[in-house]
């Protein structure tokens, strides 16, 4: 039996609570809902914050001299950063983030199973004037770590940053310990969200014996499913991963795996295999846990077979239910996205802060400007024909067409148009095989499109218009 994906998950009908505040405009709505409840001492801090968030998200691959809107702006950003001092009267990143994390929780729980990814990237300021930094992977290389925990719905829409970790080496703790922590602060989540299953999704890292020993401790208040990297001996003897290989398969699922990394889009077959084991509690006991290995067939020469060698606490026995767990951990692709977007569309490796505490507080920041950026670009997949309105003003939607020098249309688009358009102006070539586009063009239409909007509402304030 071979099963599709498309069996699998059925589009969900639109919720109007996720796109609250997604507008783009120009008076910082989506800014003032992400961060307008942040504690930073201030009235006017946090009226400089959401003024700024705003402004990066209109034009995230710029400095921030650029994206701000002259010298007056740009002083009140530093200003902004040199709140973060050392010390620990200096304004904090968590509480720039708080509101926003609060959102989230908010958006997830109108979903009845939200997956949690979590992964960590390493950011390269080598060669910068910056206090606090510390080694990367290589010690002649100076930087710092990010580790979201970063909240998707199994349709991959992104809900936002659910928690954060940032430091730089070395450390007061092991750094495989914000594996289990972050699963610890989960389950806390957890029962602020009766209504709403959370599964904690990490790749090979996360493969630790703690971490499933913790979540059986607690009584798992969230699944967990993670990609194996230990072939653990089994205490009655042989390997995991070939004792999971010998059982009979389920079944076969299909998929399109999109292009990576110079590799064409291809469809993807693969044979799945289930076996439950026996592992130490650590209190004396043992716990089952899951493995399920889905390994391709019938690739073709010079192809590499895609194989993947999961472990979970939920209980599988059908071909449906080992589906779903594959295509959650597909899923797990959405915060390499969070990733990219952070790096190469707000390329956050250039920011000149002096201090780690003030990249902190700007990481703050531009981790929600990316989740904004990979939120619109799978919102136009998930909900294509959602009106423009619902996340664009008039005058936004409108500018897509007049910059390509075309009448807008008389009738409010869908989404999918419109983000086509901008993602246009952004080198989108939109020819028939080239699919939806990316968050790359999108970012690049996104400040053509925000340049303009900020000039209409300039005329606009003059009485010129």
């Amino acid at each position: 039996m071979t099963l599709s994906f498309s069996l699998v998950y059925p589009v969900l009908a639109p919720c109007h609570f996720i796109y609250q505040g997604m507008v783009m405009n120009h008076e910082g709505s989506w800014a003032m809902d992400e961060f307008g409840g942040a504690e930073v001492g201030d009235a006017r801090l946090t009226k400089r914050l959401i003024k700024l968030a705003d402004r990066l998200g209109d034009a995230p691959s710029a400095s921030i001299p650029g994206a701000c809107n002259g010298r007056t702006e740009t002083q009140g950003a530093y200003r902004l950063f040199d709140q973060a001092r050392s010390d620990k009267r200096g304004l904090e990143w968590e509480s720039v983030l708080a509101p926003h994390m609060s959102r989230t929780e908010a958006r997830m729980a109108e979903h009845p199973v939200v997956l949690c990814l979590q992964d960590t990237t390493e950011l390269d300021f080598n060669g910068q004037a910056i206090d606090g930094l510390g080694s990367l992977s290589y010690k002649a290389q100076r930087g710092m770590y990010v580790h979201p925990t970063y909240a998707v719905s199994p349709q991959r829409l992104p809900l936002g940053i659910l928690d954060t970790w940032m430091w730089a080496r070395p450390l007061d703790i092991a750094e495989s310990r914000r594996w289990v922590e972050g699963y610890e602060r989960l389950a806390e989540r957890a029962g602020q969200l009766p209504d709403t299953r959370l599964v904690y999704v990490a790749d090979r890292e996360a493969d630790i014996l703690e971490l499933m020993q913790r979540a059986h401790a607690l009584s798992y208040p969230a699944d967990y499913l993670l990609r194996a990297q230990h072939n653990r001996c089994l205490p009655q003897g042989g390997k995991l991963w070939p004792a999971t290989l010998a059982a009979t398969p389920l079944g076969e699922i299909e998929f399109i795996l999109p292009a990576r990394a110079n590799q064409p889009a291809r469809q993807v077959r693969q044979t799945l295999h289930i076996r439950t084991v026996e592992l130490p509690d650590g209190q004396g006991s043992v716990m089952p846990v899951t493995c399920l290995i889905a390994r391709e067939t019938g690739t073709q020469q010079g192809q590499k077979p895609v194989e993947w060698r999961l472990l979970t606490n939920r209980a599988v026995t059908t071909l449906v239910q080992a589906a779903e767990l594959i295509d959650w951990y597909r899923c797990r692709w959405e915060i390499e996205t969070l990733f990219h977007v952070l790096k190469n569309g707000c390329r956050v490796e250039a920011l000149q802060l002096g201090h780690v505490k003030k990249l902190e507080l700007a990481l703050a920041i531009y981790l929600v400007v990316a989740w904004r950026l990979a939120h619109l670009v799978r919102l136009g997949r998930v909900h294509p024909e959602l009106p423009a309105s619902e996340v664009f003003d008039q005058v936004e939607w409108q500018a897509a067409w007049l910059l390509a020098e075309k009448d807008p249309p008389k009738k409010t688009p869908t989404l999918r148009e419109v983000i086509r358009r901008i993602a246009m102006l952004g080198g989108f070539l939109a020819r028939k095989g080239d699919g939806e586009p990316g968050v790359k063009t999108l970012w690049q239409g996104f400040a053509r499109v925000s340049s303009f909007v900020r000039g209409v509402e300039k005329m606009r304030a003059n009485h010129a218009l």
